[in-house]
């Protein structure tokens, strides 16, 4: 089944961390089970400046903003297809002044808008209130619900749908902050039947927000394993793209002949900056194929290639073991 639109993206690691932060706290509040109150905030908006494959149409960068009592605050900026803003039209947003109302639906309830557009940006306040046979359902699966919560749910429109789909991969009864985690970061049904696909089959819920976070995407995933790394554990894939060993620097270092290192050397490599580039320059000095340790080892201690250099220039050819060892005591000849 077709997933619905994400209501929440994240855009960048901080606003995505920020927002996880403001929905976690929400989720921690106390407070009744009861979903009769309207909640109410303000938004902005604005034409967003990107599109999304899967949006219909144009988007929207969408703000929303309230207090929450002696909890503190919320704020959260979505990408929203506006399409889904029912109610407001391209042209009163590029309007000099209009006055809109519009609303958003959500499986966990409808927010309504009330404010003005000037010239592509947009202001005003917002009403959410949510739906009772979404609040039973909800609690029907174990999940009681005050009106933050809901809010929460809501806001990153987490549906039965999404719910019942994970449930059919065999996550079920997830704690609420996963359910949050998941759609935050864009972990959906989707993304995890790809990654089982590909032998990643129930990974726990912060693995798959890890390979999110990180970019360790199907993509990467099918490119890894084409290049002979089938047997890549999470960690090593969430490593791998944290430290920037990517497809491409596999493929150069087999052009220059290394081509069996290990997940664990590529990472120490890229830590420690053993480029393509240093190998070059090394070999044109005469160290041909030089053990991955022995490269790394060079890099920790400053053997460059200007250090090689100088001492070839008076002492001829040194072995690596001696040239580390004189970079370690201070010596050049």
């Amino acid at each position: 089944m077709k997933a619905r639109p994400l209501l929440l993206i994240a855009v960048v690691a901080g606003t995505a961390a920020a927002a996880l932060v403001s929905v976690a706290a929400a989720v921690r509040s106390a407070g009744g089970a009861s979903a009769g109150d309207a909640l109410t905030g303000t938004w902005t908006a604005e034409p967003a400046t990107w599109k999304a494959a899967s949006a219909p149409g144009p988007l929207v960068q969408l703000s929303l903003s309230r207090r929450r009592g002696t909890h503190g605050s919320s704020q959260h900026s979505n990408p929203v297809a506006l399409a889904e803003l029912r109610g407001l039209t391209a042209e009163q947003m590029s309007a000099d002044a209009s006055s809109v109302s519009f609303t958003l639906e959500r499986d966990a309830g409808r927010f309504s808008f009330d404010g003005t557009f000037r010239r592509g940006e947009g202001a005003g306040h917002f009403t959410f209130t949510a739906r009772p046979e979404f609040v039973a359902a909800m609690r029907g699966l174990g999940y009681a619900l005050d009106d933050e919560k809901l809010y929460s749910m809501g806001v990153l429109d987490v549906s039965r749908e999404f719910v019942r789909q994970l449930d059919a991969l065999g996550y079920s009864r997830l704690e609420l902050d996963d359910l949050l985690s998941l759609r935050i970061h864009g972990a959906d049904p989707a993304f995890i039947r790809e990654v089982k696909d590909l032998g990643y089959d129930h990974l726990p819920v912060d693995e798959l927000v890890s390979f999110r976070i990180h970019g360790a995407t199907p993509d990467f995933i099918r490119q890894m394993q084409s290049l002979g790394y089938r047997r890549l554990s999470a960690e090593d894939l969430v490593s791998l793209r944290i430290h920037g060993a990517s497809p491409d620097f596999v493929r150069q270092l087999r052009d220059l002949g290394y081509d069996r290192v290990s997940a664990e050397e590529l990472v120490s490599m890229r830590i420690h900056g053993v480029s393509p580039e240093f190998i070059k320059e090394l070999k044109s000095l005469g160290y041909d194929h030089v053990a991955v340790e022995e490269l790394v080892s060079m890099r920790i201690h400053g053997v460059s290639p200007e250090f090689v250099r100088r001492v070839q220039a008076s002492r001829g050819a040194v072995s690596i073991d001696r040239l580390v060892e004189m970079r370690i005591h201070g010596q050049e000849r």
